[in-house]
């Protein structure tokens, strides 16, 4: 058995509207995607408390799946006569059947971070079981340590963290950066993020992992100052959370910030060092993770 994929072009005042008539139309699922997605001119949309809903990106694709024996020139033709839309641009692409599960694992090797600290998925052994080593899977949530700004959050965590240090996870997605600073040590730990799915992987990997750490929705966290504060998170946000994050940073507490791309470096890090006396960047592929020292009050 096989599918067809069909891609769509579309702007963000057209994207919901050939989504929901593809649906209509017999589609098994339909998505919308930025289509400049892991490219320079992606376009983060993300909400935070007390802010209005995420948007849609200005430049989508709509991709729906059908049936493989689908007329995908008749559907296009439909589609355009019951939205109004003309020379609509699209591709296909043949999707065939697999068993799907052992494809997602094939993608998830354990993952070194240093010879000390191992990602590793439930379905492997781990490879040095004297190391500090996270169980993980992959969920809906992000983080799963293969990512360049999740490898470089941690890599950081293992030469900062010490000791009964209380540590901010901002943005915790699957958690992996709260049990990390747990398993190094950390006292009081905490996550936070405004995805109700990423608290409820974040609760189950703790479990799984045997960590106490808490993690709350972000417009129930009471906020309160950390040794360290650790945020992976779009550029953007970063920008605009940093007040409250430096808020949220003991002086002479630790920051570390990704989830930013090398030509955004300059302008995150000259936000923050207004509270903060910035480090040089560290890289990993086109990512940078900033880090800095909390200023004093004067």
């Amino acid at each position: 058995m096989a599918w067809v994929s069909l891609k769509i072009e579309a702007q963000d005042n057209t994207a919901d509207l050939i989504s929901d008539t593809l649906m209509e139309m017999g589609a098994l699922s339909a998505i919308i995607e930025d289509a400049n997605a892991e490219t320079i001119d992606e376009q983060p949309i993300f909400g935070e408390p007390g802010d209005p809903p995420p948007g849609i990106w200005q430049q989508n694709l709509v991709s729906a799946l059908f049936d493989e024996n689908v007329a995908i020139d008749q559907i296009i033709k439909d589609l355009e006569q019951k939205t109004g839309l003309n020379a609509l641009q699209y591709s296909t692409e043949i999707i065939q059947e697999q068993d799907w599960v052992r494809a997602t694992q094939a993608q998830f090797e354990p993952i070194r971070i240093t010879d000390n600290l191992w990602i590793v998925p439930t379905w492997h052994t781990t490879p040095n079981a004297d190391a500090i080593n996270i169980i993980l899977d992959p969920g809906l949530a992000f983080g799963t340590g293969s990512h360049p700004t999740t490898h470089l959050c941690l890599a950081w965590l293992t030469q900062t963290v010490a000791a009964e240090h209380t540590v901010l996870d901002y943005g915790c997605g699957s958690g992996i950066l709260a049990i990390a600073a747990k398993k190094l040590g950390a006292g009081n730990v905490v996550g936070v993020d405004i995805d109700a799915q990423a608290i409820l992987s974040s609760n189950y990997n703790a479990e799984q992992n045997a960590v106490q750490a808490d993690f709350y929705d972000a417009t129930r966290f009471e906020s309160r100052q950390f040794d360290i504060v650790v945020a992976n998170i779009l550029s953007s946000a970063l920008s605009v959370l940093a007040p409250a994050l430096a808020s949220a940073c003991k002086a002479g507490g630790k920051i570390a910030l990704s989830g930013i791309l090398r030509e955004q470096e300059s302008a995150v890090s000259a936000i923050y060092a207004e509270w903060f006396d910035m480090q040089p960047a560290q890289f990993m592929e086109s990512w940078v993770l900033l880090t800095g020292t909390r200023k004093c009050a004067p």
